[in-house]
């Protein structure tokens, strides 16, 4: 079993930039991902412990920085997001606790194949456990058979009075070396129908993540 912890505060960010959604293409393959996956979008479990500690969000222009707010009226400075991930038999499992959020508001979070950067787009397309042999940098998957929850991490939850929310996702598979770098905070929750799934507005934040 290999269990890893990240978390992240954000912290001031000087401009607000217009972020870039999670943009893919339709696909023209109808070949399915893999089929068995637990997912719980679980905002009512106990809210994250206040004493949560992370890495604080750094500016966007900040080369030493792992982790930024892109819309501090989304993701506040002070706000904290805490991910985990567990892998076993072949499984894998990410959770995420956030606290200090925009509360009473959905977001979309998704695993990303690059690390953050000073763009929103730096963090690339969702990681996939079987590509859309369709998709390409410029242009990442829209094709349900593709970008589903089954064959991405998708974390979606909704905010509390507080800006605190909980979600798991369990998947069939684990990830490859380097292929999963970053987990992005988007302005929606995730949309599933062909050509525009696994869209979720605008990223908000990113956090560098070791999968």
């Amino acid at each position: 079993m290999k269990t890893r912890t990240t978390a992240f505060v954000s912290g001031a960010c000087l401009a607000v930039l217009l972020a870039a959604g999670c943009g893919d293409d339709d696909g023209t393959t109808v070949e399915s991902a893999p089929a068995t996956t637990e997912r719980t979008d679980t905002t009512t479990l106990p809210n994250p412990a206040p004493g949560m500690s992370g890495d604080a969000f750094g500016l966007p222009d900040d080369p030493e920085a792992d982790a930024f707010t892109y819309d501090e009226s989304a993701v506040p400075v002070g706000s904290r997001v805490d991910v985990e991930t567990e892998e076993e038999d072949g499984r894998t499992t990410v959770t995420l606790s956030a606290t200090g959020l925009a509360p009473n508001r959905d977001f979309g979070v998704h695993v990303h194949t690059r690390p953050c950067g000073p763009q929103p787009s730096d963090s690339g397309p969702h990681y996939q456990n079987t590509p859309d042999p369709a998709a390409t940098p410029e242009t990442p998957s829209t094709d349900p058979a593709y970008a589903n929850p089954q064959n991405e991490v998708w974390l979606d939850i909704t905010t509390d009075a507080n800006g605190d929310a909980q979600a798991s996702s369990t998947v069939d598979w684990t990830f490859r070396d380097d292929g999963a770098n970053s987990v992005v905070i988007h302005a929606q929750h995730t949309m599933t129908a062909p050509g525009e799934a696994g869209n979720a507005g605008d990223r908000l934040a990113c956090i560098d993540e070791d999968f």
